[in-house]
């Protein structure tokens, strides 16, 4: 079983940055694909970024990208998720999810193929 606690969420103005992290253990966290989404009240859980587990390839949401950056540190069981620019849209529950069937290639957007989920971290852009 693979748990995941993320951490680094709060309160920031906009075009602030926020540097979310997302600590794994358990399971082989080498071979796991991890993606960030995020969800505002009343929405759906929408995707923002994702990585291989090798952390070769990313893959991103469009409003995400240039923003956004998603990182892999395999020897700390971490990812992270630097964020700038922030804007108030991005205000939501940003939630890290793991992938065991994804190893290699072009990680998932799709939240269903996530089998793992973190509890989230609050991410609140003030304008």
């Amino acid at each position: 079983q693979v748990q995941l606690v993320e951490s680094g969420g709060g309160l920031v103005q906009a075009e602030g940055s926020l540097r979310l992290s997302c600590a794994a253990s358990g399971g082989t966290f080498s071979a796991y694909a991890m993606g960030w989404f995020r969800q505002a009240p009343g929405k759906e859980r929408d995707f923002v970024a994702a990585i291989s587990g090798g952390g070769i390839s990313t893959s991103y949401t469009d409003s995400a990208k240039g923003r956004f950056t998603i990182s892999k540190d395999n020897a700390k069981n971490t990812i992270f998720l630097q964020m700038n620019s922030l804007k108030p849209d991005d205000t939501a529950v940003y939630y890290c999810a793991a992938d065991p069937s994804r190893p290699w290639g072009r990680p998932s957007p799709v939240p269903n193929e996530y089998d793992f989920w973190g509890q989230g971290t609050q991410v609140t852009v003030s304008s």
